[in-house]
């Protein structure tokens, strides 16, 4: 029988062996070593046992960055069940739909997401064991009941074992809970490591919210380096200098509006980035001027871009700190997303998943040791996604004669705006329930600042009347903020349709777009 592969808890575990008092992670001033680490994580999954946890159920963390998010990576795993990061930016109504898709037994809480979700907790409080990650709540569980547990041995959840379910927006409107396995997460981090990226003993800053799966790949590849995940609670520009210059941070994964606003920062001075070795960037491409900017303040720092979705287990490819200077740069080859990692094969395919040659544009398929299990009880959609073995991305791309991937649409309309994925489906749902929105169509357009922004297309219902501040509030009743329309446009007439009645975004993308290096970004 073939050797399985080495479980999430097994592997960190390992790593950590060599370095036990070493410093596992800092947060607001604190710090605590791999010993304790790992000891409090043994209580946690305990306790999440003597709850009546088994192997399988599913455990959900709504929660701003912190050490005991940390634990909570690990803590879950342990105890054999499947970790569920909620976004804590979805509003009540949106994370209730994910809590009953997946039917989680626990749910752990952070203070500051009690009262913007009071009713929601509320109503699964007879349903789910809600655990107070801060102080006492009346009918609640506090973390502290669970830390007196026994620890325990892990559960030993390794392969194809269910690991974790990152929630996604959904092109339909329906939200999608990407199943990612252990060996598919382990393999996608080693491979970046391997890469160079986050090696043993850095002290990687982890600033991007922990319910995104770039920021649990930064954290796992930290975690089996038995290195220090240095833990901002959220992401502000002079906050996040400081704590990489006082925690002296050499490893960072930052999205490209973050290292602008850095750079934007009053009193921004460089020399707080001496320590920084290395900077991975994604979820968006990085305008040319913030790229010049960033790699003038601070030429000695490596910066490497990453391309890739949650349902591959993070990464796909890597464009290398070479190809930001030097004859790659002059060649342009720095405005691609990189090469396949070794553990992804890359095609581009035309509408029949036929190969298309260098040069030609076509739908990005990704298939390797990193792609999801599926999406959680949704199997048509599953098979519709992972067809003849290959993950059909949903993303335009071409590939150039150096095997370079350069991502030139997103054919399932989804708009990056700050790193934040945004489905335009699901805004244009909301806009459409307004009673004066006849037509409506949502794309994005360049923003200096987010890289995209949301953009409305509005024709209004005859006779009606409608400004653009009341469809915004409107929006927001009904999803996160960060999704709402940043502008909206009023046409006078149709919006432009194909002989099959589809809008033509395309017509209405092209004017915001000329000019532009890139068709993304």
């Amino acid at each position: 029988m073939a050797d399985v592969p080495p479980g999430y808890v097994s592997a960190i575990r390992a790593a950590a062996q060599p370095r036990l008092d070493a410093p596992a992670w800092v947060f607001e001033g604190r710090t605590a070593p791999w010993a304790e680490t790992l000891d409090r994580a043994a209580r946690i999954a305990g306790g999440l046992q003597a709850l009546g946890v088994t192997p399988g159920d599913r455990v959900a963390v709504l929660s701003a960055n912190s050490s005991d998010y940390l634990a909570l990576y690990l803590a879950v795993p342990w105890a054999g069940a499947v970790l569920v990061p909620l976004n804590s930016r979805w509003n009540p109504a949106e994370n209730a739909f994910a809590l009953d898709d997946c039917t989680p037994g626990v749910l752990f809480v952070s203070d500051d997401l009690v009262a913007p979700n009071a009713a929601m907790l509320d109503e699964y409080g007879d349903r789910i064991t809600r655990v107070s990650l801060g102080g006492d709540r009346l009918g609640w569980t506090p973390l502290a009941q669970l830390l007196a547990a026994d620890a325990v041995d892990d559960a030993g959840r390794n392969g194809d074992d269910l690991l974790a379910i990152f929630y996604t927006g959904g092109t339909t409107g329906r939200s999608k809970g990407v199943m990612l396995s252990h060996a598919g997460f382990l393999a996608n981090t080693r491979a970046m490591r391997e890469f160079g990226l986050f090696p043993d003993g850095c002290r990687a800053l982890v600033v991007p919210p922990l319910f995104h799966l770039a920021a649990a790949a930064v954290l796992t590849m930290t975690m089996l380096g038995g290195s220090t995940a240095v833990i901002g609670k959220a992401f502000d520009p002079a906050g996040t200098l400081d704590l990489i210059a006082e925690e002296g941070v050499t490893d960072a994964l930052l999205v490209p509006t973050m290292i602008q606003m850095i750079l934007d920062a009053p009193g921004f001075d460089p020399a707080r980035l001496t320590e920084v070795r290395t900077i991975m960037y994604g979820a968006s491409p990085m305008q040319e001027a913030t790229l010049d900017r960033i790699m003038a303040a601070a030429p000695h720092i490596d910066f490497v871009q990453a391309y890739g979705m949650t349902e591959v287990s993070c990464t796909a490819t890597l464009l290398g700190a070479d190809y930001h200077r030097g004859e790659h740069r002059e060649a342009g080859r720095h405005r691609g997303a990189g090469k396949p990692m070794p553990i992804a094969q890359i095609v581009i395919a035309d509408e029949a998943g036929n190969p298309l040659p260098a040069g030609e544009v076509g739908e990005i398929l990704v298939r390797g040791a990193g792609v999801m299990l599926g999406y959680w009880n949704q199997p048509e959609l599953t098979a519709q996604t992972l067809r003849g073995g290959w993950m059909h991305t949903g993303d335009g791309g071409r590939l150039d004669d150096h095997g370079i991937l350069y991502v030139v649409d997103r054919i399932k309309d989804m708009i990056v705006s700050g790193g934040e994925n945004i489905y335009s489906a699901e805004v244009e749902g909301a806009l459409a329930l307004h009673p004066a929105v006849a037509q409506v169509a949502v794309i994005g357009v360049p923003d200096a600042r987010w890289g995209e922004r949301v953009h409305a297309v509005i024709l209004a219902r005859t006779g009606a009347e409608v400004s653009e501040a009341a469809l915004v509030a409107h929006c927001r009743e009904r999803i996160a903020g960060y999704k709402c329309p940043r502008s909206i446009e009023f046409r006078t007439a149709s919006l432009p349709l194909s002989a099959a009645g589809k809008i033509l975004k395309a017509e209405l993308r092209a004017p915001h777009w000329q000019g532009q290096t890139r068709n993304v970004g």
